[in-house]
Formats: structure tokens, sequence, C-alpha cells
């Protein structure tokens, strides 16, 4: 596995992480010793990040994550990360909500505590949920700050509140068809010394191969409905599906290997955290590390990638 420092905190996380939004009703992978044995297989495999959310499952996720590092002994070669939502972000509710995701997780301390989007429909001050966060590290309960799903101004903003902490990470998504963090929050992170934790890095599985034009289901998880796997979107993917397969022949990767490789050669600030919902899926997930597409072919795949206009729209 390969490894990156997590902003500028000296802590090195693998390069490919393990992302649980998958244990939760969303995703259908409510069975624990099913979730357990990726959690192992990910470890075996050198991954020590571990991304999950208050909101995945209701706790579900947390809970499946902290019962399985227990389990396994594992919480010295394990980075945690969770996430608040917006609605928890008055002081009181950070405060609470840690308290119960330390709970949930079985741990004294949450390695880095994400705000996981602005709290849209409160009035909560920036600064008051910020600061919050910055007395928990304080206290020794969490540990580092990251925010996720944040503008560029408001995650700003965020990070000035902050009188003696940095914020150390962004996760947005971003995948070779979905590139708008390229315009503002790649460069920001960058210019800030943070880490771009990347969300859906496989585009819900738009670029794994698994599916072709005359070949997509009609999902029943999360994925009903996305305008990726509409025929008016998924018919200009499926080209660059194609071409993942074939440079992925060369190197001995597949489809989703050279999807995510492709990311981690755009930035050294980039982490990619994809979901899987069996162990194979995390094989297949750690084996984007460790090698590098070439420029040409990098560069192939960046052409290929900007012909294509996803629209979220979709006029019957």
């Amino acid at each position: 596995m390969e490894y990156r420092e997590l902003g500028q905190t000296g802590e090195k996380v693998s390069a490919v992480g393990l992302g649980t939004w998958q244990f939760s009703e969303s995703w259908g992978l409510t069975n624990y010793e099913a979730a357990k044995q990726i959690i192992a297989k990910a470890l075996e495999l050198g991954i020590n990040l571990i991304d999950t959310a208050i909101v995945y499952g209701n706790g579900m996720s947390e809970d499946f994550v902290g019962r399985a590092i227990k389990e396994l002994g594992a919480r010295e070669q394990v980075f945690i990360a969770t996430k608040i939502p917006g609605q928890y972000l008055s002081e009181d509710d950070v405060l609470r909500a840690t308290r119960a995701s330390l709970r949930r997780l079985r741990v004294d301390a949450i390695d880095l505590m994400q705000v996981h989007w602005p709290p849209c429909w409160h009035n909560f001050p920036t600064c008051e949920y910020m600061r919050a966060l910055e007395r928990l590290v304080s206290m020794g309960l969490i540990r580092y700050i990251g925010l996720s799903d944040f503008p560029v101004e408001l995650a700003e903003a965020a990070n000035a509140c902050l009188a003696r902490e940095q914020v150390v990470s962004l996760q947005v998504r971003y995948n070779l068809v979905e590139r708008a963090a390229e315009k503002e929050m790649l460069p920001f992170v960058e210019g800030y010394g943070m880490s771009l934790l990347a969300w859906s890095p496989l585009a819900q599985g738009a670029l794994t191969g698994k599916y072709t034009p005359d070949n997509i289901p009609k999902f029943e998880d999360v994925r009903a409905g996305n305008p990726l796997f509409h025929p008016s979107n998924f018919s200009q993917i499926w080209p660059l599906v194609q071409k993942l397969r074939e440079i992925g022949q060369k190197y001995g990767k597949t489809p989703a290997q050279v999807a995510l490789n492709w990311l981690l050669t755009t930035s050294d600030a980039v982490i990619v955290i994809p979901g899987a919902k069996r162990p194979e899926h995390v094989i297949d997930n750690a084996g984007a590390a460790g090698w590098r597409l070439s420029y040409d072919d990098w560069l192939e795949l960046d052409q290929l990638s900007k012909s294509i206009r996803i629209r979220y729209y979709i006029e019957e």
C-alpha cells in the first residue's frame, strides 16, 4: 500500500482508504459480519484510513466500524474519520454528537472529525461549531478537524475561525467524470497544504466496467435515479470505461484501478475513499495504489474525460 501525509499533520494514511457509507440501508449492507470481513480485508491489505459518518445508517456504520476494529484488536493501526451533519452544529449538539460517536466507535478519541455539510437549513454561526470542535481537540476527544462538501468560500471562513488548529482536509465528490472539484477545491487544498478526500471516486460504480449501456440494472440502493446511469449520460461515460479497460490491460489492472490511479496521479494531495460491499471490492480498490499511469495514458484519459458533459437535470 502507498501512504500519504494527511494535510500537514505528519500522519501517514493509505492513499486508498475505505469508505463505509455502504454499511447502511442506503446501500443495503446491514449485516455486521459481512462488514467485519470487509474491514478485516482492508487492514490485511494495508488500508488504515476508514471513513464513516453519523448519518450512515443513522449510526449503523459507526457502530460496525467500531465493533469490528475492537474485535480485530486493530485500534493502533487504524485512522478513523467520521462526520457530524449540518443539523447537529449548534455548540451543544457538536459536543453531544461527538460523545455519541465516541461511544459507537468504541474509542477514546476520534482521529479526524469532519463537518459533513454546512448548516444549510439552520442559522448556526460558522465560528460556533468550529470553535466547539477546536475545544474538543484541546480536550483530547478528537485529534484533527476536517470539512466535507463545503464550498471554498465557507471552508476559508471555517478555517479562519480556528485559533490553535487548522482544517487538515476537505472531502468532496471527485472522479473522472465529475471533476468540478478541480476548478476551486483542489487548488484550495493544495494551496493550504490540506488533503482532498475524494468520495465517489468510481462514480458509484459507473467507472468499474461492471455496467454497459445494455446492462444497467434498476438499482435498489442509493443509486436509484442517479443521473450518471441515465442513458443520456452513461452513453457518454461508456467510451471512457472502454478506454479504462484498454489502458488497464497494459498494466494488468482493472478499469476501477485505473480510474482510481488517475486521481492519485493527478495530485499528491488526493486520497481516495471508495466503498466496498464485498472483500473482493477492497482487493480491487487497494490495487489502485503503488504504481503510476504514464503521462501519455493519464493525458489520454484526461482529454477523453473532458469531452463528457454530465447533465443532472434530465429532460424526458
